[in-house]
């Protein structure tokens, strides 16, 4: 899941006092815009929150370093939304949205991320790196193999931070974006604030993937471990085993454990990157802001360490709107409220 360390850490003490407040203090956000719309949100058909199982159409294409697995529905000729999912979870994060999206006219793509599902990377040889920098360029040379020259990206966890990623390096192919939890772009350097221990606990699952130990306590428990932080995330979504188990399969990916793990020590400065990509990451260093159009929304039940949506304001200098949404949702709000996700995606198109 991703952290907010850079964003907070030039005003800890004040996080720290609201974090704990910030579920019940931001305000809905959920209004409809007023302008003329060429894809109006009352198009989309209504749904049955879990009432889709399977995607219509995956799947594969080679894809910069990858070959990519993804779901696609909507007309080819509509306009190109890209759903990111995050750890640990996958496409299946977005079974309800994509048929809400395509029904509206947009054209939906939604890959496995690097090390997830039935994407693969085309040679043994090359290092499984999750910097954020490369995920970003995951996606960015997806789109060219799709042909697709600009997109609404939206996403939570790494796929949030991927959004923010993309937008901040690639504005010109992110027409807007949708990111749940706000800003999530970080360094390695900007983490080595140490956090007291009540938020640190939080990232209790960082820290222990930093260990020898860890990384195979994650693999010989995988199932159970995903499981455990599905809960701690989202403890009032009643997620069923067989919606549990769809995403599970996509853990089966032989680079699995190795990205998990990339991931998490990079942030932490406890492993190293790429150097093709040092320039990238220097840029995102800097914390840049994002100025494309923007909708930033929260779960009031997300139980994963998060930022207060006043925290990264001022990273949004574009169009933009913050959304708590209510009712016991948690983390994975494109899972939990397909609706208000897919709603936020049309709204921003229209920003």
């Amino acid at each position: 899941m991703s952290e907010t360390k850079d964003v907070v850490s030039q005003d800890r003490r004040r996080f720290l006092r609201n974090s704990a407040m910030t579920l019940a203090a931001a305000e809905l956000a959920m209004m409809s815009s007023a302008r003329a719309l060429s894809i109006n949100p009352s198009d989309a058909a209504p749904i049955k929150v879990g009432g889709n199982t399977s995607f219509d159409a995956l799947k594969q294409i080679d894809a910069g370093l990858l070959n990519i697995g993804y779901a696609e529905a909507g007309p080819a000729s509509g306009p190109a939304v890209i759903l990111l999912h995050g750890w640990p979870y996958d496409i299946y994060s977005f079974v309800d949205v994509a048929p809400l999206l395509a029904s509206a006219g947009y054209r939906v793509i939604v890959p496995y991320l690097r090390g997830y599902g039935t994407t693969s990377f085309l040679s043994s040889a090359t290092m499984r790196n999750a910097q954020q920098s490369a995920v970003g360029l995951d996606i960015i040379a997806l789109m060219d193999a799709l042909k697709i020259q600009k997109a609404i990206v939206a996403g939570f966890d790494w796929g949030a931070r991927t959004a923010d990623v993309m937008a901040v390096l690639w504005p010109e192919r992110c027409k807007a974006i949708v990111s749940v939890g706000g800003y999530l772009i970080s360094s390695p350097e900007g983490n080595q604030t140490p956090w007291p221990p009540e938020p640190a606990f939080l990232f209790w699952y960082q820290y222990y993937f930093a260990t020898p130990v860890g990384k195979a306590g994650y693999a010989k428990y995988l199932d159970q471990f995903n499981k455990f932080i599905w809960h701690q995330a989202s403890p009032k979504w009643n997620f069923d085993d067989a919606t549990y188990n769809r995403t599970a399969a996509s853990f089966n990916n032989p680079d699995h454990v190795d990205i998990a793990m990339h991931d998490y020590r990079w942030r932490l400065g406890l492993a190293d990157g790429e150097r093709k990509y040092d320039d990238l990451e220097k840029q995102l260093a800097a914390l840049p802001v994002v100025t494309v159009p923007a909708i930033t929304m929260e779960g009031d039940s997300n139980g994963a360490i998060h930022a207060p949506s006043t925290a990264y304001r001022n990273k949004f200098s574009g169009k933009y709107d913050y959304r708590l949404i209510t009712g016991g949702v948690g983390h994975n709000i494109p899972q939990e409220a397909p609706e208000a996700f897919a709603k936020a995606v049309i709204d921003v198109d229209h920003f």
